[in-house]
């Protein structure tokens, strides 16, 4: 029998995971990155004998292709994807392809804030209770690639972003969280909100009885979408309230205190009362979560407190690259603020974040390549304002205005690539200069 001819477009985590498992699966594999290939990357697919091109895509190859598996970072109006659209070759995420190759349940978690903190706090619940799971997705291995290497899990938390959302067509995660929808990536969808809400909504298109759909029910783009809906699956909305009288939130008529969490904050309360949701769904009993909630630790760069310093916290929240990000962070704390922001501005609206910077901010240190927008939007509420392109001159400046008792916040509220490779590296910098301080 002819193998089936799979061209992989991209090579980077979510496009080697697809090689790999569709090798395993006796297809006749090629893949082709326009871009350069990691060296890492590169000697895996060279390892495993998976033919493949750099710099280019080769169209007769592409073309040939019985079924082609895109990365998420490619978007659906390149030229090579809209003409294997016009030759009816079927394109589909790595994320369906991989769904085919297991009889798991799946939680699978969108959002546009919150979805890694959710998705590593579910794994962890479901972990700390002996639940047989794997972790991946958006975060950690792809997918594909965990199916392809490693001994299968009874469960799989994956998080998923609406770039791997777009491309599904069949996948139906077991339980589908939807944690909030505020605008980001509008340049991919046509600056349309209505194509981003619809995006984030494909995670629970293909949900049947039996299985649940936790969302959101406070945020106003969710719970306008939900109407009208033909709903098939059972449904826990979700209220996230602005603030919480106590470190406690009640899910299913079960008490758990979160005075002992890593996780604060009225948004990561939110965060904690979706996954403890599907935790419960799941059989994992209260006690076990209650235990569980007090050994979690959360990734870097998200309001991670770096150090304190002669009465002075440092916070590195970097992984905040949206206003409404920034809008929880501020929510969270409690101390009078030094806000480090900037960066790569993505249209976006700092009168939504007005009053709380006028109500926790006492200054702003602007850290970016172009400030100029920052300056316009918080010149008038803000005495205290400066702008540097140099971490360390950005954490001495804002020695310069904290005192003790105050916090200093990274919670950038833009994208990174002006200065840095990416949140991380921004956040990196930022731990680093003000561990130095400390030495």
């Amino acid at each position: 029998m002819k193998s089936m001819k799979v061209v992989i477009l991209g090579a980077g985590e979510s496009g080697v995971g697809a090689a790999l498992l569709a090798q395993k699966n006796d297809y006749e594999i090629f893949v082709s990155d326009f871009g350069q290939i990691g060296k890492d990357f590169k000697k895996e697919l060279n390892a495993n004998k998976i033919a493949f091109e750099e710099g280019k895509h080769t169209e007769e190859k592409i073309f040939d292709a019985d079924l082609i598996i895109k990365s998420p970072g490619i978007s659906d109006k390149v030229p090579v994807i809209q003409e294997s659209l016009k030759r009816g070759i079927n394109i589909i995420s790595e994320i369906e392809f991989a769904a085919k190759y297991t009889k798991a349940k799946i939680i699978a978690i969108t959002g546009s804030n919150g979805k890694t903190t959710t998705t590593n706090l579910t794994y962890h619940l479901l972990k700390a209770a002996g639940i047989d799971v794997g972790l991946g997705g958006n975060i950690g291995f792809s997918f594909a690639r965990l199916l392809a290497q490693r001994k299968h899990h009874a469960f799989y938390v994956l998080e998923l972003s609406s770039f791997q959302l777009d491309n599904i067509q069949a996948f139906r995660p077991d339980i589908a969280i939807l944690l909030n929808i505020t605008p980001d990536h509008m340049d991919r969808y046509d600056y349309k909100l209505s194509n981003y809400i619809q995006s984030k909504f494909r995670i629970m298109m293909n949900q049947q009885a039996g299985d649940l759909f936790i969302y959101n029910i406070s945020d106003v783009n969710i719970n306008q979408s939900m109407s009208g809906r033909r709903i098939k699956m059972d449904t826990v909305p979700v209220r996230q309230h602005a603030f919480f009288e106590t470190e406690k939130i009640e899910v299913e008529g079960h008490t758990f205190k979160m005075s002992k969490s890593s996780l604060k904050g009225p948004h990561n309360y939110f965060n904690a009362t979706c996954a403890i949701t599907a935790a419960l769904k799941v059989g994992v009993a209260p006690k076990l979560i209650q235990k569980a909630l007090a050994t979690f630790q959360n990734d870097p760069h998200r309001l991670e407190v770096v150090a304190n310093i002669n009465g002075i916290e440092f916070i590195n929240d970097s992984k905040a690259t949206n206003v409404d990000a920034v809008y929880y962070a501020l929510l969270a704390m409690v101390k009078p603020i030094v806000w480090i922001v900037g960066g790569i501005d993505k249209g976006n609206d700092y009168s939504l974040i007005q009053p709380l910077v006028k109500e926790k901010v006492k200054a702003i240190v602007c850290l970016g390549a172009d400030n100029t927008k920052l300056f316009a939007a918080f010149q008038e509420t803000i005495n205290k304002i400066m702008e540097t392109q140099n971490v360390l001159e950005a954490v001495k400046m804002s020695i310069e205005f904290a005192e003790k008792g105050d916090v200093v916040l990274l919670s950038p509220a833009c994208s990174s690539f002006d200065l840095f490779k990416n949140y991380k590296e921004r956040g990196d910098q930022f731990r680093e200069t003000v561990q130095l301080l400390i030495n």
